[in-house]
């Protein structure tokens, strides 16, 4: 019986129900159309590198795994320089074009042995484009500065690919948005069928009548025309 009284005030306030849904709908077809373009993630890119010490070896034997393993603790290193602020700071001096915000840059690192990544992310293309280029001339050239083991010397860092800048996805809150609005919209029409319902004091069913106590002595059907 539960299930048919809820039937019933479905057939009765669907309007209701429907009405939030289709104006949050129309407020959203926008973003529907743009595809995410107008919540763009922004580009991204990533640098791969290996580094070493320079070293002046003597005719030895051996397999040189000393020299792997120096080679994997230097990427270490340059893996927690490059997520350091003092990083930043070196790529905020050696940056030439001082319109780019650093603010919204966004640098991360990690290394798989002797091969290091560097993973950067911003809102502007150009920009990013730009400040990739910076940061490996400021992992050549200013590392010496940060680390005595080299001996005032830096070390030899090579760069396994050119950066490229790619669009970055716009984020799941921004694609799922338009869903979660309808969804929350579609919540709601069915809050206000039931508090108009509940505020609703009309006697619309026999069996309405029953639950007052009150007897039917009969009914008039509804005219169908």
């Amino acid at each position: 019986m539960e299930i048919v009284g809820l039937i019933r005030i479905v057939r009765r306030r669907w309007w209701l129900l429907l009405l939030p849904v289709v104006i949050v709908s129309i407020l959203v077809i926008p973003d529907f159309l743009s595809s995410g373009s107008a919540v763009s993630g922004g580009f991204n890119t990533s640098i791969r590198y290996s580094a070493a010490q320079e070293f002046n070896l003597p005719q030895r034997e051996g397999d040189y795994q000393d020299v792997w393993l120096a080679s994997e603790l230097t990427v270490n290193a340059f893996t927690d320089w490059v997520r350091s602020n003092s990083f930043r700071d070196e790529l905020a001096n050696e940056l030439t074009d001082t319109d780019i915000n650093l603010d919204l840059l966004g640098i991360a690192a990690d290394n798989a042995r002797s091969v290091g990544v560097i993973y950067l992310s911003h809102p502007d293309q150009a920009s990013l484009e730009t400040v990739a280029n910076t940061v490996i001339t400021v992992l050549v050239t200013q590392n010496q500065a940060y680390f005595p083991q080299l001996g005032g010397e830096s070390a030899q860092v090579t760069i396994l690919d050119e950066p490229l800048v790619t669009p970055a996805p716009p984020p799941l809150t921004n694609r799922f948005a338009p869903l979660i609005r309808i969804a929350i919209a579609f919540i709601l029409g069915i809050a206000l069928m039931f508090v108009a319902e509940y505020f609703d004091q009309t006697v619309h069913h026999k069996d309405e009548l029953d639950k007052l106590g009150l007897h039917t002595i009969g009914s008039i059907p509804r005219h169908k025309g």
